[in-house]
């Protein structure tokens, strides 16, 4: 099974499969590292893909409560809705598999929502700058997505 390794120094994601490695820039929490509910930062330890939401959606399917809005981001909407935290055409829900640190309580990254998921192309990668969740850009994470099942590792550290 693939596992996945985000590398919160480097700002970046790799995917650990069978025949090779494929490294991805991504952004994680402004606030940096952290597991505490309402931190906003992102939380550490060994994770698992609980769910994966979006498949058939197009590139770019904006998500609110994990469900498809109807929308397709582009500029306008963007600039029509500047501060929105964008979540963009693929959704890997984690969930925390160490109790204490990353699951239950306080500090459980299920709870807290904490996602891989796309983002505007606006946004940066290699900078810390999401609420907590790992952003990638959507042809990335179209490939990610394609690349892991329900079950599969996330390190993240």
């Amino acid at each position: 099974m693939p596992v996945i390794h985000i590398d919160l120094s480097q700002q970046t994601l790799t995917l650990r499969a069978v025949a090779a490695a494929r490294v991805y820039p991504v952004s994680t929490g402004a606030n940096g590292p952290g597991e505490r509910q309402g931190s906003g930062c992102t939380p550490r330890g060994r994770h698992r893909v609980r769910l994966k939401i979006g498949a058939g959606c197009p590139a770019g399917a904006v998500f609110r409560a994990r469900r498809w809005t109807g929308e397709i981001y582009g500029r306008e909407l963007g600039a029509a809705q500047p501060a929105r935290d964008w979540i963009l055409t693929r959704i890997l829900w984690l969930t925390g598999t160490e109790p204490g640190r990353n699951r239950g309580g306080d500090v459980d990254t299920l709870r807290r929502f904490i996602y891989i998921h796309g983002c505007p192309p606006t946004e940066p990668m290699g900078v810390p700058r999401s609420h907590g969740c790992i952003r990638m850009r959507d042809a990335d994470l179209l490939a990610l997505f394609d690349a892991v099942p329900v079950g599969s590792i996330v390190d993240i550290r």
